[in-house]
């Protein structure tokens, strides 16, 4: 295990220049602008390189993907290919869709200058069209757990030979569910011996080091400042406020702020589709990033975001891990995260790479019950500021304001359609035929049926005994 780094700058004194990798790595370097390597990266790659497992863990926007991403692209360029063309070299493994795809982008960046074949796979998109470029042959496959058991077990590639194994952001494929997914993957694979496996993530848990000493070969363990998960370029600002009164403040922060371009967190659909619509409404440019959203359009939105066309971007936890947008300059919890872990992974959004940003929290009495185990979490006590009255903004009256664009999110749910009863002298089928029996057998539907007595001609009541 090495030494712990104690230390805040996030870049250390080792240049890329000094790191012995092949020539085409090192122009693509130069066209990326990289130049010291940070501090994550100046511990994993001395390792890395020689081809030792590794198990890392270093605050977002640290730098980790170029680590693994280099450390894949020299085995491949200085060892040749000894299997199939059906067997991807190097398989990476990202808990959502957006993560695959924006590592497969960096992938792209790092290996510009070579005839390295990079393909990703996930789900809601392209399900032929994925499967086949597959069959043409990779040499780096990255994808979503529930594609790629998918097209394994359709035969489309193998894991036989694999050479080269990362799980990114894998304390996010347990949150998520997919241990299970994990670990059938990993059995398709050669055996830890015969491979090369590196898991990274930003918050390192014990179901993490468990997996890690379960299914690597001797890992090193890399734990970039342990005691401070986030960032010190974050300012973190946190706002006691009511519930009602949430959407008031919001309004008055961005405004204030004038924010280019924010992450907006919720901890549900519905909720994100709510404040979505109430910004829109407001005059505010925004859009939402959730899971019930077309893929495609998912995409969309984020590039939207990325190029600076969208202003506002309000996402549940699904844009919460891993994603590397450049120049976010606010991240806002409109509701405070139920999972301490997903605090730092989303003010992590911005601040990235040694950048300054901001992050606001507002704490409400649906949520607040989260903030100890938050605080507790991150080792000290988000600063508290009072709003004062000014800072709340006026609420348009229902029926008023801009219009609402459509999200993309309700064309996937069914129209609600009342069932209609059959008449009376409809057939029944065998079912409520049988259900109708059964019914007909109940004591007390027997008595309700039992006829009461009519009353006598004239309405008078029947006289009592």
């Amino acid at each position: 295990m090495t030494d712990e780094t104690n230390t805040n700058s996030l870049f250390s004194e080792t240049t890329f220049d000094s790191l012995d990798l092949p020539g085409s790595l090192h122009l693509a370097l130069r066209d990326l602008g990289f130049d010291r390597l940070t501090q994550v990266q100046d511990q994993v790659l001395p390792i890395s390189l020689l081809g030792r497992d590794v198990v890392a863990q270093a605050q977002t926007g640290s730098g980790k993907t170029a680590a693994y991403l280099l450390t894949a692209y020299n085995r491949l360029l200085t060892t040749p290919r000894t299997s199939p063309p059906e067997v991807p070299r190097t398989l990476i493994i990202a808990p959502t869709r957006e993560l695959a795809v924006q590592v497969a982008r960096d992938a792209d960046d790092v290996g510009c200058h070579t005839d390295l074949k990079v393909h990703v796979v996930f789900g809601g998109l392209d399900y032929h069209k994925q499967r086949a470029e597959l069959a043409k042959g990779v040499d780096i496959l990255i994808g979503t757990p529930g594609r790629l058991i998918d097209y394994n077990k359709q035969g489309a590639y193998s894991l036989r030979e694999t050479e080269v194994v990362i799980i990114d952001e894998c304390d996010r494929l347990f949150d998520m569910g997919f241990s299970e997914d994990l670990r059938w993957i990993l059995r398709r694979l050669p055996h830890a011996t015969k491979r090369q496996t590196m898991m990274f993530t930003a918050t390192l848990s014990r179901r993490v080091t468990t997996l890690g000493w379960r299914e690597m070969d001797d890992p090193a363990e890399i734990v970039v400042s342990r005691d401070k998960l986030t960032p010190d370029t974050i300012h973190q600002e946190l706002y006691h406020v009511s519930t009602r009164e949430k959407l008031s403040l919001l309004l008055g922060l961005l405004r204030r702020e004038g924010a280019t371009r924010t992450m907006i967190f919720v901890n549900t659909r519905i909720g994100a589709k709510r404040l979505v619509q109430e910004l829109q409404r407001h005059g505010f440019g925004a859009r939402g990033l959730t899971g019930n959203v077309e893929q495609v359009r998912r995409l969309k939105v984020l590039d939207q975001f990325k190029d600076g066309e969208l202003p506002i971007l309000v996402a549940t936890d699904v844009a919460s891990r891993g994603l590397h947008i450049d120049g976010v300059s606010h991240v806002i919890n409109f509701d405070l995260p139920q999972d301490p872990e997903d605090y730092v992974h989303r003010i992590g959004r911005t601040a990235r790479v040694g950048a300054e940003g901001k992050a606001f929290s507002l704490a409400c009495e649906d949520f607040v019950y989260s903030l100890d185990a938050v605080q507790k979490y991150v080792g000290y006590e988000i600063p508290t500021v009072f709003a004062d009255d000014q800072l709340y903004a006026e609420i348009l009256p229902r029926g008023q304001g801009h219009k609402v664009e459509d999200d993309g999110s309700s064309h996937r749910r069914p129209p609600h359609r009342r069932e209609r009863r059959p008449h009376r002298g409809a057939p029944k089928s065998s079912r409520e035929a049988s259900d109708s029996t059964d019914r007909d057998k109940s004591p007390a539907k027997r008595r309700r049926r039992r006829r009461r007595p009519k009353p006598p001609e004239g309405g008078a009541p029947p006289a009592s005994d």
